[in-house]
């Protein structure tokens, strides 16, 4: 099996910063996926990341039908947690057959998805014999993450993070390392390889067999109008982008600012998610707006002329699920409450979401 040799320290190629090997000529040509750096007979060439004033030459994603984006202006709104769950309740919402999705982490610099998947101390992800990168699974839902690709290291002395997780070991990237980093992370991943199809049973794990690619494929953003969502929406086809806040004055400052920059390179919005709008007490079962009223993001939507996708308390089960690694969406009907409330505004969404996207 094909290795990487990752190093944070040692000079890397701008063309290659995971460090995948190259194969000149790959034993399984079923099973190959256009890459940077992977030469193979016939294959088109990827995507280059635009020259200014040059054209914007956009493709889809090898092995996914369509791709939807999870943002937000401002970090601490709870974007990861709702892209983990919304892509859950995405695979396990009713309808005529269940809908194949996938998990992309493109925090570069901040992944979450490891930890919030129960994937933080799992091996590195393997490599087909054409050098692209198999997804991690848990749960049914097969995950790529920067986290899975970085070193494990020592915890630091206060550190909450366990033995053998890479939650410590720190990306110290400029530009282009990221953005060729994320090229590699679009394009260089096999998403036949551990997608979910009708026939696997439930569990944890759902197997390494090939599939047929991913219904969707939801992509955790980093926060803010960067280099990652900039390189996203030049290169990628998206069919959609679902902006996350809270009601601060803040949050929808930001929010403004991130659904300019993606209606400038032409991503789609699919609509604003009021997360953590309000406060449900688990003994008198009264409403309380902890961080103001939900009215200014409203108002917002209007102006902007984006749609209102739900609204979703605070629950602090929903936080305490995600620190264990199991999403709350996968819970069904346990617990009620806030958190009953939250899972239930979230398959609202998720609805809302796939009307959109199908």
């Amino acid at each position: 099996m094909p290795a990487r040799l990752f190093s944070l320290s040692s000079a890397l190629h701008h063309q290659n910063p995971l460090v995948r090997p190259r194969l000149h000529t790959p034993r399984t040509a079923s099973l190959t996926c256009p890459a940077q750096g992977l030469p193979r007979a016939g294959a088109p060439a990827p995507p280059s990341l635009p020259r200014r004033g040059g054209p914007v030459a956009k493709r889809p994603i090898p092995h996914v039908k369509r791709v939807l984006v999870v943002a937000s202006g401002k970090g601490g709104v709870g974007k990861s947690t709702v892209a983990v769950n919304l892509a859950f309740a995405l695979a396990m919402r009713a309808g005529e057959r269940r809908l194949r999705v996938g998990l992309l982490d493109l925090d570069i610099f901040g992944p979450s998805i490891p930890k919030l998947m129960g994937l933080d101390r799992a091996d590195e992800p393997h490599l087909t014999p054409a050098g692209a990168l198999v997804p991690l699974t848990n749960h049914g839902i097969p995950c790529m993450s920067m986290g899975f690709l970085l070193p494990k290291s020592t915890p630091a002395p206060g550190s909450s993070a366990s033995a053998g997780s890479s939650a410590d070991t720190p990306v110290v990237w400029r530009g282009l390392m990221v953005q060729k980093a994320v090229q590699q992370l679009l394009f260089d991943v096999d998403w036949r390889l551990g997608a979910r199809t009708d026939a696997s049973a439930s569990g944890s794990e759902s197997g390494s067999g090939t599939g047929t690619g991913l219904d969707v494929l939801v992509v955790d953003m980093p926060p803010g109008t960067g280099d990652v969502p900039l390189t996203l929406g030049q290169l990628v086809a998206v069919d959609g982008a679902v902006i996350v806040s809270t009601p601060q004055d803040v949050a929808l400052a930001d929010v403004r600012k991130g659904i300019a920059m993606f209606r400038k390179v032409g991503v789609p919005i699919t609509g604003l998610l009021l997360n953590q709008s309000y406060f449900l007490c688990p003994s008198c079962d009264v409403r309380h707006d902890l961080f103001g009223s939900s009215d200014l993001f409203h108002a917002t939507a209007r102006q902007l002329g984006v749609p209102v996708l739900g609204e979703l308390p605070l629950a602090p089960e929903v936080s305490g699920s995600g620190d264990a690694g199991a999403p709350y969406a996968l819970l069904g009907g346990a617990g009620g409450g806030g958190g009953a409330r939250w899972r239930e505004g979230l398959e609202e969404v998720a609805e809302r979401v796939w009307g959109s996207l199908g």
